[in-house]
C-alpha cells in the first residue's frame, strides 16, 4: 500500500523546503571508488526504537484499556467520551504510524518518512501528553509509567526522523545537482554555444523580458518515487 500521489507531492515539496540544507552551495564530489547512489541514509537508531515501539504497543494498549474499564464508573461523562475517542485515534494513529516509519526509514522513501514525522510531531504526542499530564482523567500509576515510556520513544523518534530527513533531502538534492552536471558534460560546448545564439538573437523575444523556465522537479519527483 503506497501513498496517494498528491500527498507524495506534497509532503516531498514540505520535506524540501523544511529539511533542506540552505547553507549547501553545490554538489560534492564523489569519493574515490564511491557512489552516491550506494550511500545509504536511513537511521540505525530510528529502526530500533520503531522496532521496538511495535512490541510495546499492543503492551501500552491493553494497559489503557484494562485502566480504562476498571475507572470508567468514576469517570465524569464527558471525561468518558473523550478518553474512549482518545485511545480509538491514539491507535488508528499508531498503526498508520508506525507503517510510514517503517516504509520511510527501511526504503529510504523522503514522503513516507515526512508523514510518519508529522503524525508524531502533531497528533500522537500532544495525545500521549495529554493523557500523562491531565489529572481530570484519574491517571493510575500503571497509565502514568507507560504513557512516559510512550513519551519517551515519540520524542526520540521525532529527533532521530528529522536527522534522517535532512541527510535523504540533501542526498536527493545532491543527486539531483550530479544530474544535472553529467547532462551539461554530454552535449559538447560547441553545441551550447549555438543554443545560447540562438536565444539570444531569437525575434520573438527581443524587446520583451527574458523569463527562465521554472525548474522542472521530474527528477526530483522520480527520486522521491524510488
Amino acid at each position: 500500500m503506497a501513498l496517494p500521489d498528491p500527498v507524495r507531492r506534497r509532503l516531498g515539496s514540505f520535506s524540501r523546503t523544511v529539511f533542506s540544507d540552505s547553507n549547501r552551495t553545490g554538489p560534492e564530489r564523489r569519493g574515490s571508488g564511491g557512489s552516491l547512489d550506494n550511500e545509504i541514509v536511513s537511521s540505525v537508531p530510528l529502526q530500533m526504537s520503531l522496532y521496538f515501539n511495535l512490541y510495546f504497543f499492543p503492551f501500552w494498549w491493553v494497559s489503557s484499556v484494562v485502566m480504562l474499564q476498571l475507572k470508567y464508573p468514576v469517570l465524569p461523562d464527558y471525561y468518558k467520551f473523550i478518553l474512549v475517542t482518545v485511545i480509538v485515534l491514539a491507535s488508528l494513529i499508531e498503526a498508520i504510524r508506525l507503517y510510514l516509519g517503517y516504509m520511510g526509514n527501511l526504503q529510504e522513501k523522503v514522503p513516507e518518512l515526512a508523514g510518519f514525522w508529522l503524525l508524531s510531531l502533531l497528533l500522537q504526542l500532544p495525545i500521549i501528553l495529554f493523557l500523562l499530564f491531565n489529572e481530570g482523567l484519574k491517571i493510575q500509576p500503571l497509565e502514568r509509567a507507560v504513557h512516559i515510556i510512550f513519551a519517551l520513544f515519540l520524542t526520540f523518534q521525532v529527533i532521530a526522523a528529522f536527522l534522517a530527513l535532512k541527510r535523504m533531502v540533501n542526498q536527493l538534492a545532491v543527486r539531483f545537482s550530479l544530474n544535472e552536471f553529467d547532462q551539461l558534460d554530454d552535449h559538447p560546448t560547441s553545441d551550447y554555444l549555438a543554443c545560447e545564439k540562438k536565444r539570444v538573437q531569437a525575434p520573438w523575444r527581443v524587446g520583451q523580458n527574458f523569463e527562465e523556465p521554472p525548474p522542472s522537479n521530474i527528477d526530483w519527483e522520480s527520486a522521491l518515487r524510488a
